[in-house]
């Protein structure tokens, strides 16, 4: 079941935390748009208010909760309602295909990367940004049972994450990693490096 309920309600209160953790949010920003480059046509899947989806200049964006899309909408974003376990779009349609601290909400991820797969072209990226359930953030998260959007998230590794891409036929290209820290305690962006293992959160760049 997609678990839409506090988005719906908790709308202003998701993307005023983009607000109250800006560092943090830069950060991650910054990690992803590393990977993009200058796609003709691309995606977001689980676009929300359109946070990342507008600064990168992606112009579609699919998500479940019709409080997220207005205001990903209200930020110049092409919007539909929809879930990633079934994209209404046709094949081969985008050149990227993004999504961010998504796949812990979706109900069968693994679908979810074969709908991500079928709709890109041949060589398109799939960009998964993502808090590692390893990390200290990951870690915490995990343990936040009241908190609205997280209670009844999943969270994933990374070695998770590239065995779902592999098994929906994507070749995994490139790991970074950023937040070193504590959200709520950085007073700057934090740096971004190659690989996993040592940030909160990680962008994984993969290829169709």
């Amino acid at each position: 079941m997609v678990h839409v309920a506090p988005f719906e309600a908790l709308s202003k209160r998701y993307d005023a935390w983009f607000e109250s953790h800006f560092y943090a949010y830069l950060s991650e920003l910054e990690a992803v748009r590393r990977c993009v480059g200058s796609p003709q046509l691309a995606l977001e899947v689980g676009v929300g208010t359109g946070r990342f989806a507008g600064p990168l200049g992606i112009s579609f964006g699919i998500d479940p909760s019709l409080k997220m899309l207005e205001v990903a909408h209200s930020r110049g974003i092409n919007v539909v309602r929809g879930v990633a376990e079934r994209l209404p779009f046709r094949d081969s349609a985008f050149d990227l295909v993004l999504m961010v601290t998504t796949i812990c909400f979706i109900d069968d991820v693994e679908a979810s990367f074969r709908e991500a797969r079928r709709v890109l072209r041949s060589g398109g990226r799939f960009l998964v940004g993502f808090i590692d359930s390893e990390s200290l953030l990951g870690k915490r998260l995990k343990a936040m049972k009241d908190n609205p959007f997280y209670a009844e998230a999943t969270l994933y590794s990374v070695k998770e994450v590239v065995d779902y891409l592999e098994r929906a036929g994507f070749s995994v290209h490139e790991f970074l990693q950023t937040i070193f820290g504590s959200p709520e305690d950085l007073s700057a962006p934090e740096p971004i490096k190659q690989g996993f293992g040592e940030g909160s959160f990680v962008v994984v760049c993969a290829e169709a």
